[in-house]
C-alpha cells in the first residue's frame, strides 16, 4: 500500500490522536507530545 500525502486537517486531526487501545502511537502525534515534554522537562538546560 502506497503511502498517501497527508493533508493539513488529517495533519491537525493526528497531532491529538492518541491511538488508544492499539500498538503504536502515530508519527504525528509523537512528534508533538515529545517536543513538549521536552520544553517542560525542569531538567532541561537552556541556551
Amino acid at each position: 500500500m502506497p503511502n498517501k500525502p497527508i493533508t493539513p486537517a488529517n495533519n491537525q486531526a493526528n497531532m491529538q490522536n492518541a491511538n488508544k487501545g492499539t500498538p503504536g502511537v502515530n508519527k504525528q502525534y509523537a512528534q508533538v507530545h515529545g517536543n513538549r515534554g521536552a520544553q517542560l522537562n525542569p531538567n532541561r538546560k537552556s541556551k
